[in-house]
């Protein structure tokens, strides 16, 4: 579930490259970075995604819908199905 988190908190992180400041992608992905287990693997998170954002801009569409996750997304339901998809990291489709 962890490396799940990071991957998804990476993902976020990809879009979410605004240079200069935080946008609701990059402040989602730091929102995912806060429910690391410990504050080795946040740090980690939180290096991770300030890479990708100098790497990658998001579209205004996916930055909207960041901006719609991050009100919801909250680490004590983040095991959950319904935790994942309030913060946008539910699989399509697939088995949460």
């Amino acid at each position: 579930m962890r490396r799940f988190l990071l991957a998804t908190a990476l993902l976020c992180a990809t879009l979410s490259g605004l240079a200069g400041c935080k946008g609701p992608c990059r402040e989602l992905s730091e929102k995912l970075c806060d429910c690391s287990i410990n504050s080795v693997e946040k740090e980690i998170c939180l290096q991770n995604a300030s890479r990708e954002e100098s790497r990658v801009e998001p579209t205004p569409e996916q930055e909207a819908v960041c901006e719609t996750k991050l009100a919801g997304c909250d680490c004590k339901k983040i095991e959950t199905a319904e935790g994942k998809r309030e913060c946008g990291i539910a699989r399509e489709g697939g088995i949460d």
